[in-house]
């Protein structure tokens, strides 16, 4: 029994005495990398304030927000604003545009940027490969409004370029920017021209770091460019393209709200019109702010499950995922 005792005590002293140290050496870490903590502080802040805080924010989704009454006061409806959402008539017209949208991302655009960093890795000379870089990473930094201006100055009936060559190919002029038909078309063709240079960045630093004898031990024994890539080059990036796959999955339902709201018009609105689109609309607009809080929120839900469940089947096949 004194035995016992005294293992207990002599087991609580050494407890009592590693904690301190643990102590002084997370100080310790913490101190030495001062300068780096320093420099996430701002990211920090920013997501605390910008991300996290506004999340309170989806309470008002489950009450009657009344703005004079804040959030507090305001009278609390349950999955009033949801029931009303599913049974919407446009509820299906909206989602089957969101959808087609978001696949339309994932097949055509999703796989360009690698499709892109992998033949800038094969190009050898390092100031056109750094030309091609510059100017498919320009775009990117043009406003969707200045996108969406230099498209309808190229697409327009009245004097645009592309109707001009249609005419004079001895076509008849295409109304492009009204057209429901052409819409998700252009809408792609212009997040492929702004964004595929952007994306390539990711990827070109993942084969940065390829090891180059694996190259040369591979055409020691045969194999052609070709053979490379297959073996080579696309295995080690697969774990940066599943990582992304699922971020992309994250915002499946996020289809680009400034592009779309300027490319909408009565014409094509039957196929245009997205979650984003119809929130600003009954939100914004209509000063609906619980509905349309509901709406963002059912949106924000999806992702949330094709993050989570993409992410367990990739651990599943022996990938590492997100978390």
């Amino acid at each position: 029994m004194l035995t016992g005792r005294r293992a207990a005590t002599v087991g609580g002293n050494m407890r009592n005495a590693v904690e301190p140290a643990k102590k002084s050496r997370i100080v310790r870490l913490l101190l030495r990398d001062k300068w780096l903590y320093f420099m996430l502080l701002p990211g920090v802040v920013y997501f605390i304030l910008f991300k996290y805080l506004p999340m309170w924010g989806v309470v008002i989704a489950f009450k009657n927000y009344q703005p004079f009454l804040g959030f507090w006061e305001s009278s609390w409806v349950g999955l009033k604003h949801f029931n009303r959402f599913f049974s919407e008539p446009t509820f299906w017209m909206l989602f089957r545009n969101t959808v087609i949208l978001a696949l339309y991302n994932l097949v055509f655009f999703f796989p360009l940027p690698i499709v892109v960093a992998l033949m800038l890795n094969e190009v050898r000379q390092e100031f056109p490969k750094k030309i091609i870089q510059t100017l498919v990473y320009i775009p990117h930094f043009f406003s969707w409004v200045v996108v969406v201006g230099i498209f309808y100055i190229l697409f327009t009936v009245e004097g645009g370029v592309v109707n001009e060559v249609i005419v004079k190919l001895g076509g008849d002029p295409v109304n492009f920017l009204i057209s429901a038909k052409w819409f998700r078309t252009m809408i792609m063709t212009e997040v492929v021209w702004k964004e595929t240079g952007w994306g390539t960045i990711i990827f070109l630093a993942a084969l940065a770091g390829v090891d180059p004898g694996l190259y040369e031990a591979a055409r020691i024994d045969g194999a052609g460019r070709w053979r490379q890539l297959w073996h080579i080059t696309l295995p080690a990036i697969r774990s940066t393209i599943i990582i992304l796959f699922i971020l992309r999955l994250g915002h499946f339902m996020d289809t680009g709200f400034e592009q779309i709201i300027l490319m909408l018009n009565a014409m094509n609105r039957e196929v245009g019109e997205v979650f984003d689109t119809y929130v600003y609309s009954v939100g914004i607009n209509q000063s609906q702010f619980s509905y349309s809080t509901a709406v963002g929120l059912f949106k924000s839900l999806v992702g949330l499950i094709l993050v989570l469940v993409t992410n367990t089947l990739a651990k599943k096949a022996g990938e590492e995922g997100i978390y």
